[in-house]
């Protein structure tokens, strides 16, 4: 074996990481504070220090075959969304299939990472570690952070004035379990991302009156969309990429937002983003506006501030009678074993090159993983990142000098608040951030050279979904599977829902959505060119 690599948790992220060294011939050693595998989607009952933590009702907002590891696709018949249990199973199944747990070394807490005095010459790190109340230091050549950043809750009571006064009950929702304990109670829940419109809407069945109070507002959409099919495989295309960045900026934000409005107005259910052309992280809820227009669920502006038993907002109205205050206002983003400074090297901002390393390294032995937020799915996005970490680590891949890793990280994030906002700097684009660490590994899909020698497959990955295969497709790491992978995605997205067989499978047509938009682009083009 080669370099000694330590992996800080055994999530999806440190998974990939584990499975990436022993591809580049290096040497893992995963260190995980529980006793499971799973990070984010081990399901507790109780919440516990230093760890993330979901409710019961808790399913994905990907579907399986978009946020897959690239060369294990899911059982033909688990469904396209999955209840956290049955993604637990496929991530114990894929441990299992690769051989990783031997790797891990769990009830394992990292308590320090650490240069070592030598660190310019050998890129070392000095890991302090605690099991069973005893410490012990060991050395590695290398790091790989795969702690997530949903563990720390975002409590902004700073924000709140009079909430120390409030006399009700105060929680995050990330100590939020039980439904039934809020039964016939007056409930707000402040912010309207996934988790509080999921635990809104669970809670509007059972609580007398259920609020939500938004600051900016969110697009809300289905997890079915066009023809039944799930969101991602039809939105998550290089096609539409493509479109979306060749359109003036004008006419894609016009297309964006018509688009985030066809299932409803969202002006008309209080939920409109207060900068709609924003490519924020949309909610994925398939119930909240029939929970709205039901009335069993309302939606408010923000809180301006809490009396003892009540909450006044921005429009001036109030909500008496509160029992419960819950707050699904993120997460901050901490590494409490290692020194700031390491990826805070600036204005107590992340600055990573790719999301991933540390810019001011003199060695690049330590890599982030799974920090950066895609437009897309967690799982393939880690596997890439971990790929492209490792092949720096063995020396295979190379960094550029820090002023250009700076400077990238300046362009990217002008970029970032143009399409994503102040609050969303973590957040990529899926298939451009995918296709560049591609690049970097030498596995980013050569579309030219696919139409040429095999059209089937290329209008597949061109027109349909850019599912997690194509990057296991070609180059280093390449999987024999990938092509039939792809060319019968569609045949595993339908099994699960065709319990009932009527008629043939109906099944899209990339190319024919394709035509539909050149269609539309001409047309607008003879608009645009009558007027001028």
């Amino acid at each position: 074996m080669g370099k000694r690599v330590a992996i800080i948790g055994a999530g999806v992220s440190g998974l990939a990481s584990i499975r990436c060294c022993l591809e580049e011939g290096l040497e893992p050693t995963c260190f995980e504070r529980s006793n499971d595998v799973g990070g984010l989607w081990k399901f507790l009952d109780h919440t516990e220090e230093g760890r993330a933590s979901i409710y019961p009702s808790v399913f994905t907002n990907s579907s399986k075959e978009m946020m897959c590891f690239p060369d294990f696709p899911y059982p033909d018949d688990y469904p396209n969304f999955m209840h956290h249990t049955k993604l637990q199973e496929y991530i114990r199944a894929f441990v299992q299939e690769k051989g990783l747990l031997r790797y891990i070394q769990f009830e394992t807490l990292v308590s320090s990472v650490k240069k070592c005095p030598n660190f310019s010459v050998t890129g070392q790190w000095e890991l302090v570690l605690e099991k069973n109340g005893k410490q012990k230091s060991t050395i590695f050549d290398a790091v790989m952070v795969c702690s997530g950043h949903h563990v720390y809750p975002n409590l902004p009571r700073d924000s709140f004035p009079g909430l120390d006064q409030f006399q009700g009950h105060v929680l995050h929702s990330r100590e939020y379990k039980d439904p039934e304990a809020f039964k016939g109670k007056r409930v707000l829940v402040i912010g309207l991302g996934n988790s509080g419109c999921d635990i809104a809407v669970e809670l509007s069945r059972l609580a007398t009156e259920v609020i939500i109070s938004t600051r900016s507002g969110s697009w809300v959409m289905s997890r079915v969309w066009d023809d039944g099919y799930p969101w991602d495989m039809v939105c998550v295309t290089r096609f539409a990429s493509f479109v979306q960045n060749a359109l003036p900026s004008a006419v894609s934000d016009w297309l964006y937002v018509k688009k985030m409005n066809t299932w409803f107005k969202h002006e008309n259910y209080g939920l409109m983003p207060l900068n709609g052309t924003l490519r924020k992280e949309p909610v994925f809820n398939d119930e909240l506006p029939s929970r709205i227009l039901c009335g069993t669920l309302s939606v408010k502006p923000n809180v301006t501030k809490f009396m003892e038993t009540s909450a006044m907002f921005e429009d001036g109205t109030t909500f008496e009678a509160i029992d419960a205050v819950i707050f699904a206002t993120g997460y901050t983003y901490a590494y409490p074993f290692l020194d700031d400074s390491i990826i805070k090297s600036r204005n107590n901002e992340i600055t990573l090159f790719k999301g991933i390393f540390p810019p001011a390294m003199e060695k690049p032995t330590l890599a982030v993983i799974g920090l950066v937020q895609s437009l897309g799915a967690a799982i393939p996005t880690t596997d890439q990142q971990a790929r492209w970490a490792t092949k720096v680590f063995t020396g295979s891949c190379t960094l550029p000098t820090t002023k250009e890793m700076m400077d990238d990280i300046d362009k990217q994030m002008k970029n970032k608040l143009k399409w994503f906002g102040h609050s969303q700097t973590l957040l990529t684009d899926y298939i451009t951030y995918m296709d560049e660490l591609g690049s970097f590994i030498g596995s980013k899909p050569n579309i030219p050279w696919l139409f040429l020698t095999d059209p089937q497959l290329a209008l597949q990955v061109y027109f349909g979904p850019c599912s997690p295969y194509q990057f296991r497709l070609m180059g280093p790491g390449r999987w024999d599977g990938a092509r039939k992978a792809i060319l019968t995605q569609w045949n595993r997205s339908i099994k699960p829902t065709r319990t009932r067989a009527v008629g043939e499978a109906q099944r899209p047509h990339p190319f024919y959505n394709f035509l539909k938009m050149l269609l539309f682009s001409l047309l607008l083009l003879s608009v645009l060119l009558t007027f001028y």
